[in-house]
């Protein structure tokens, strides 16, 4: 079965950094995408940045420039969020979500268990 773990979290003054990391196990075929995602209280979920298995990236609007997404070149399943210049806005619970074709030979979209971000003014 496979899973998604993220971690990384915490708490931290504005302009600080944080790096969070995804982790998937079990038995992975293909991972095709994985993307970072943030909800805060009282908000829908929104997309934060995402990375296909080519290594092409995208990102919100709102984190460009202070956000960086990217996999663990020694951990093929290890996916992280390098987040700099935070701001207070950025506070939110941040999922990690994959495309993975797993041993049934079927693409199915995972979810980590969440990470929760704040960031003190």
């Amino acid at each position: 079965q496979v899973q998604l773990v993220d971690s990384g979290g915490g708490l931290v003054q504005a302009g600080g950094s944080l790096r969070l990391s995804c982790a998937a196990s079990g038995i992975i075929l293909r991972i095709n995408a994985m993307g970072w995602y943030r909800q805060a209280p009282g908000n829908q979920r929104e997309l934060v940045a995402t990375i296909t298995r080519g290594g092409s990236t995208n990102y919100a609007d709102s984190v460009k420039g202070r956000f960086t997404i990217s996999r663990d070149n020694a951990k093929n399943t290890v996916y992280l969020l390098q987040m700099n210049s935070l701001e207070p806005e950025d506070t939110a619970v941040y999922y990690c979500n994959a495309n993975i074709m797993d041993v049934d030979l079927v693409r199915r979209d995972y979810w980590g268990q969440g990470t929760q971000v704040t960031v003190s003014s």
